[in-house]
């Protein structure tokens, strides 16, 4: 099995998402594009019966980590550090998210972080509803460092 059917099998049965109803519908095997669904159900909806504000930033939550993790390799520290969501419409229905990363991209991180600096990119991804119209903006910054040497042993 591949290391990308591995993980978004593994996604898809990770009780945080499956409990929320999100889905990763495709995970590219170069790790570069991920796109995430999720239907309205009794247990996502909100007081007024539209999908709830954290279920909608629960499906864009660790995507961006996961795919630079996979791309960047072990030499390299990825993490989540913030975060902003601006709720733009009422999501009444199924949403969608794409995730998408480039080949240029990460050559760029893999060449700004070589002075052991931490990078901290930022990533924006859409929300939107079956008939394409925005219900949400998510903007992940994310903290990228290449792993000091290990140091010699006395």
């Amino acid at each position: 099995m591949k290391a990308s059917s591995a993980l978004k099998l593994r996604m898809n049965l990770y009780p945080p998402l499956l409990g929320a109803g999100i889905h990763i519908d495709h995970m590219s095997d170069d790790f570069l594009a991920v796109d995430v669904s999720m239907g309205l159900r009794w247990y996502n909806r909100n007081y007024v019966g539209t999908q709830f504000g954290g279920s909608l930033y629960a499906m864009t939550d660790p995507f961006f980590m996961l795919m630079l993790m996979q791309r960047m390799g072990s030499g390299y520290i990825v993490w989540d550090q913030a975060a902003k969501i601006d709720f733009v419409s009422p999501g009444r229905g199924r949403v969608s998210a794409r995730f998408r990363l480039t080949e240029a991209e990460i050559a760029r991180l893999r060449q700004e972080a070589e002075s052991g600096a931490p990078l901290r990119p930022v990533y924006t991804v859409e929300v939107r509803d079956e008939a394409d119209v925005l219900v949400a903006r998510i903007e992940k910054t994310l903290y990228v460092r290449k792993k000091k040497p290990a140091s010699p042993s006395a």
